[in-house]
């Protein structure tokens, strides 16, 4: 796990500024499955986390991350959560401790009365297993309720300091329920506002770090394209770029030469953003004429009030073609988003291009997806982003299931 420090006073709500940052978690367990778990787990619900293996290492943690958070296991035995919280004492710990385990195991209820009689402040037990709504409810009264400025960080900086990652969410074939391939999306671990999502720090294209940020994701979606067919075989991967970016000289030429040539490696897609797309048809038709010559394919995404500017087309150079949320969402229910969407599948249908419907996040839109024959849905109701060593564990090494 990468240490991130801060500097900040300790306490519950931390100030940046005049506003509040993430809180910090820290997970206190001798096993790395373990940590690696509630570490992702604590990162989707906002935290920035830490890791503590051993009771020696903790009273470092406490001082160089000051944690409001810890989350403390009990896998190395009840002697050593019961030194961990010693130290915590010791160290004047302010924040809350969180134990997991067993409901009603006798060493687990011996280690949160240990923790009240330290004078900790005690969290109520989250018995295993436990669910991540039972894990939001011990821990919310510790997420700020203020969001990030926007932008919280200049691209530069966090392209410098590598905060930045890809997450992974999975497209998946909507009779059979079998995983097509993934839309890798940027996310950035601000030290001080924890994980934010691409629009709450995506630069325009007038940017200087506009190309480096492109190169970035290209580069760090390569690299993990390696990690995932080492480990699992090929899977195809979507990779969001601007149509700008192609405008630079020798773009499409340095962009085909970083394609894997690894004899699994069977395409990749590469998605531009619908309304930008139809403002720059000639550039992204010939792109996608060109890319295609190097099995990289073209996707229209979050494609919306724009479609109708794609009918006017005579040839279709476009592989696929991804349904904005604005349209899906409540498609079951209104008449008006239905005949939308026939009306874009059915323009997929004639040029061959294969369909997807975006943002799913409920059991009636994604019914609805299905009833209209959408070859691909993709949303929360399947699975949430998640980076790639997750979502190799959960996407890649086991049959998809409904996640509601």
């Amino acid at each position: 796990m990468e240490t991130r420090y801060s500097s900040g006073p300790h306490d519950a709500v931390t100030g940046f500024g005049r506003r509040k940052v993430a809180a910090r978690a820290c997970v206190a367990d001798g096993k790395v499955h373990i940590r690696n778990f509630l570490r992702e787990a604590l990162e989707e619900l906002g935290f920035i986390t830490c890791e503590c293996e051993q009771p020696d290492g903790l009273r470092a943690v406490v001082g160089l991350e000051r944690p409001d958070l810890i989350v403390l296991g009990l896998s190395g035995g009840g002697i050593a959560a019961n030194e961990i919280l010693e130290r915590l004492a010791q160290s004047n710990f302010g924040g809350k401790v969180l134990v997991f385990g067993p409901d009603g195991s006798p060493m687990v209820t011996a280690i949160v009365g240990v923790g009240e009689q330290l004078g900790l402040g005690m969290l109520p037990l989250l018995p295993t297993p436990f669910s991540d709504r039972e894990l939001r409810s011990r821990v919310l009264p510790l997420l700020p309720e203020e969001t990030p400025p926007n932008p919280p960080v200049d691209v530069g900086e966090a392209l410098h300091a590598n905060w930045l990652d890809l997450w992974y969410q999975p497209k998946i074939e909507a009779r059979s329920m079998t995983l097509m391939g993934a839309e890798a999306l940027v996310r950035l671990r601000h030290p001080t506002w924890g994980t934010l999502t691409a629009s709450e720090f995506l630069p325009d294209e007038a940017d200087p770090h506009f190309a480096a940020l492109s190169d970035f994701v290209m580069g760090r979606a390569i690299e993990d394209w390696h990690y995932f067919v080492g480990e699992y075989g090929h899977v195809e991967i979507a990779v969001n770029l601007p149509v700008a970016f192609f405008q630079a000289p020798h773009a499409i030429e340095n962009l085909t030469r970083r394609m894997p040539t690894h004899p699994a490696f069977e395409g990749l897609l590469i998605e531009f953003n619908g309304p930008e797309l139809t403002q720059n048809l000639p550039l992204a038709k010939k792109v996608a004429r060109l890319l295609r010559f190097h099995n990289i394919g073209i996707s229209v995404g979050e494609l919306g009030p724009e479609w109708p500017a794609l009918m006017e087309l005579t040839d279709f150079p476009f592989v696929e073609i991804k349904v904005n949320r604005s349209f899906v969402t409540g498609c079951g229910d209104d008449r008006l988003k239905r005949s939308a969407c026939r009306s874009i599948l059915e323009l997929a249908d004639n040029f061959g291009a294969r369909t997807v419907a975006e943002g799913v996040e409920s059991r009636p839109d994604f019914i609805a997806a299905r009833e209209l024959g959408f070859d691909l849905i993709q949303g929360y109701f399947l699975a949430k982003p998640m980076e790639p060593h997750k979502f190799a564990r959960k996407v890649l090494n086991r049959p998809m299931t409904l996640s509601q």
